[in-house]
């Protein structure tokens, strides 16, 4: 039967690289996989690129990874409060592509669907259609946006079955659901593992097909 749990946060992020593209679940403080976060710095990887939906907000978050100065660009819609991050990305050290949440979700959701990209009208007009293909459909204007992919998911739920179906503590989930479908490898910290078929099947949010390895949080 397959298996998906793992020892703790440093075997869930093996085989994390310099210069890999990193998706990081979290809103805010909800949902952030702090182990993990945690465990890359003492990985040592540099150059990474992040898409999340923030910078972090000066607690144990990516707050952490910008004063290590690991990250070379990140993917967001939200870079606000962010002290670490401010001062680097106005030092010209870090680079930043902002874009609008709900275009963010969609192009995480096309690259998890294996869709080319797809069609929005958020932005045009604005700075944001600067770079990017101009599409018509019956005389109104559209931006084509490209499909977001990572090398690692990195990821908090609330449960998990060995099997790696997961479920979230409410809106904990957050980007948490598109984000399993769009990395090559998908790791989860949990609050508690179970066996399998213990899970209701209804409140299964991520299905164990998404996932790779799971493990139980440790509170720092």
């Amino acid at each position: 039967m397959r298996n998906a749990v793992v020892h703790d946060a440093h075997a869930a992020i093996a085989g994390l690289r310099d210069g890999h593209a990193v998706m990081v679940g979290g809103f805010g403080g909800a949902g952030v996989p702090r182990n993990m976060i945690r465990a890359v710095l003492d990985l040592g990887v540099r150059d990474l690129t992040v898409i999340s939906n923030n910078a972090g907000s000066g607690g144990e978050d990516l707050t952490l990874w910008f004063s290590e100065r690991i990250v070379r660009k990140i993917v967001c819609s939200y870079p606000r409060s962010a002290d670490v991050f401010a001062e680097q990305y106005r030092a010209g050290s870090v680079e930043l592509e902002l874009v609008p949440q709900g275009t963010l979700v969609e192009r995480i959701r096309a690259g998890g669907a294996g869709l080319g990209g797809f069609l929005t009208p958020t932005g045009v007009g604005t700075v944001f259609e600067k770079g990017k293909e101009k599409v018509i459909v019956d005389g109104c204007e559209y931006l084509l946006e490209r499909p977001l992919h990572a090398d690692f998911s990195l990821l908090k739920g609330r449960q998990a079955d060995v099997l790696g179906n997961i479920n979230y503590n409410k809106t904990a989930r957050n980007h948490s659901v598109v984000m399993a479908t769009a990395g090559k490898v998908v790791a989860v910290e949990v609050d508690e593992i179970r066996e399998a078929g213990a899970l209701d099947p209804e409140g299964i949010v991520t299905p164990c097909i998404f996932v790779d390895r799971v493990f139980v949080s440790r509170k720092a």
